[in-house]
């Protein structure tokens, strides 16, 4: 028998705890910005220096920050289970804790790509600015997918969450699509658990769901234990 294969749903509430913060607050604004001002393809054309420099400060706060327990929780998952996880964080938290298959839907802050060639990706965790160009001179961007744009891994997610045994999702509220049509790739049986403060589905909406309200520090790692001694 192999082991059995748990896949993680994880949103901005995995890493609130490390201190960064979560994507907009209730009025739509991202640090005080209009969202689409800085993560939108029409955004970049109006004032590329502008979005630039908010990734920047976004890339050297998460410089500055570290996994936290629920991010070291799930490395200690793959001791007892084949675990994958699918997140919509930009950030490398749960590399940094140690998971080893993570699959980023909405890009990752410590990398650009070239605005003409998307598969010309590079690691990047310096301050990006106007003037760094690929080598065929072409500016750089953020590897981000900014609204309006195609989300390039979520065939890959799709495929990694049809095989789930256990679907666990922490820290998402799982009304941004198209993440949260994930949810629907997993049969009727598979055990789901949401881990979330502010649960936005309950136990009349899936047919074998555990809510457990708190946060990914404590509540992900009760989850593990409890996952693990199952």
């Amino acid at each position: 028998m192999g082991k059995k294969k748990v896949v993680v749903l994880t949103g901005a509430g995995m890493s609130a705890e490390s201190g960064l913060k979560t994507f907009r607050d209730e009025n739509g604004l991202w640090e005080g910005h209009d969202v689409m001002q800085v993560a939108s393809p029409q955004g970049f054309a109006a004032d590329p220096e502008l979005v630039l420099e908010f990734y920047n400060q976004r890339r050297r706060h998460l410089l500055e920050v570290s996994p936290n327990e629920g991010h070291r929780a799930l490395v200690d998952l793959e001791g007892h289970f084949d675990v994958s996880i699918v997140t919509q964080n930009v950030d490398n938290l749960h590399e940094q804790a140690g998971s080893r298959h993570v699959v980023h839907l909405h890009g990752e802050l410590f990398k650009v790509r070239s605005t003409v060639n998307e598969n010309h990706i590079l690691e990047w965790k310096k301050d990006l600015v106007l003037g760094d160009l690929d080598e065929k001179g072409h500016q750089l961007r953020p590897h981000i997918v900014w609204f309006g744009e195609m989300v390039p891994m979520m065939e890959t997610a799709v495929q990694i969450t049809q095989q789930a045994d256990i679907l666990v999702i922490i820290g998402t509220s799982m009304q941004v699509y198209p993440a949260a049509g994930l949810i629907n790739y997993v049969s009727q049986q598979t055990p789901i658990y949401f881990v979330d403060p502010k649960p936005t589905i309950n136990s009349s909406d899936f047919y074998n769901l555990t809510v457990i309200a708190e946060t990914a520090v404590e509540g992900v790692p009760n989850l593990v234990r409890q996952l693990s001694h199952s």
